[in-house]
């Protein structure tokens, strides 16, 4: 019996479902002509862009932030993994886009803040395999059966949620710090070199703008993996509208605002310090004070466009992401025993080779 399995055989849940006007057929968003396009007939219809994103006053979005409209989407739990997606209203979530089950269950709709921004998906579901297939050929230990399970099939596009920031900060700062010497001490045989450090006090101030912090509102998508997959292009963001998420599903936010706002304020001050630290030309901190405001603080609520992969091997899940506007691509893979007792088999036999070839040339 074979040790792999993909059993991740996801079925595609719309968010938004307009209907062609030459068919009466579903349309999706269609990345490569960023129209809407009918799946049945090819029938285009153009979608307006409009660039004009608006940030929002932070100390307004923590009160009378606008709210989802509860007649535009609907939301499912899923029972195994506990991710939570939105869809259109009259769409039914059937399988879960993160494990691949069927235990989703309708929980109403999204009570939270509506998107203002969308970066569209810029790539398509083909393009994205044939670039997944290109950064799984550097994986020499993954398994075959791991590369070609890379088809458009298995990859699936889904809007993640993120809170975008922006502030004029500054910042005053006072500590101590050190720059290293050497001096020659002793004499004759005793005689050496020692280093030594010179402190000296600082203080000073430093202004700093920061425009569109990202910072992930799930734990699906973590900080971690959104920052693998960065950078996100902010030109590419559009005022939010249902049409672009027609054929894919929208992932809702667990984190809140005020949580991402505070991960965005520890992003800006170890920038903030790191900035600071490095004016001052020093060897060694002894210890760095810094005081920071923050202001003119505005935020998008923005979904950003991810194509996921996952992959059974040995009981064991894997997941892999892509950026879906520029293919960057992150994820761990399994690794197959089998080839790596093969790379270890034949490293072995160079070794060996080449200490033959040593000997025989006289090596000693």
């Amino acid at each position: 019996m074979s040790e792999t399995q993909n059993d991740f055989d996801l079925k595609q849940v719309n968010t938004d479902y307009e209907k062609c006007p030459n068919c009466a057929g579903k349309m999706v968003f269609d990345p490569d002509s960023q129209m809407l396009k009918c799946e049945y007939c090819g029938f285009f219809k153009r979608v307006e862009k409009n660039k004009n994103v608006v940030e929002n006053d932070i100390e307004r979005g923590f009160e009378q932030a606008e709210k989802w409209d509860k007649s535009e989407q609907a939301s499912y739990t899923c029972e195994n993994c506990g991710a939570n997606v939105i869809v259109g209203a009259d769409e039914q979530a059937v399988i879960c886009p993160y494990c691949g089950t069927s235990h989703v269950v309708k929980t109403g709709s999204f009570n939270g803040l509506r998107p203002g921004a969308v970066i569209p998906f810029m790539i398509s579901a083909k393009q994205a395999a044939e670039q997944a297939k290109k950064w799984a050929r550097k994986r020499i230990f993954a398994p075959r059966s791991f590369k070609k399970s890379l088809t458009v099939e298995n990859l699936h596009g889904v809007y993640e949620p993120s809170f975008t920031f922006d502030s004029q900060t500054a910042s005053s700062y006072y500590g101590r710090v050190g720059d290293r010497h050497t001096r020659t001490v002793g004499s004759g045989k005793n005689k050496r070199t020692e280093t030594y450090i010179v402190y000296r006090n600082v203080s000073g101030g430093y202004n700093k703008f920061f425009d569109d912090i990202m910072i992930a509102a799930n734990d699906t998508l973590d900080q971690k993996t959104l920052d693998k997959l960065s950078p996100y292009k902010a030109q590419d963001a559009c005022v939010y509208k249902s049409k672009y998420l027609s054929g894919y599903v929208a992932d809702a936010y667990k984190r809140d605002l005020k949580s991402c706002w505070t991960d965005a304020k520890d992003v800006m001050t170890q920038s903030i310090r790191s900035d600071i630290k490095s004016s001052l030309r020093c060897d060694v901190v002894d210890y760095l004070n810094v005081s920071t405001n923050y202001n003119d603080v505005t935020f998008k609520y923005m979904l950003i466009p991810v194509y996921i992969m996952n992959f059974m091997f040995r009981k064991k899940k894997y997941r892999v992401w892509m950026n879906g506007s520029t293919a960057k691509v992150t994820g761990k893979t399994p690794v197959s025993p089998w080839r790596v007792l093969i790379a270890s088999v034949i490293g072995i036999a160079l070794a060996v080779f080449l200490v033959w070839i040593f000997y025989l040339l006289g090596g000693e």
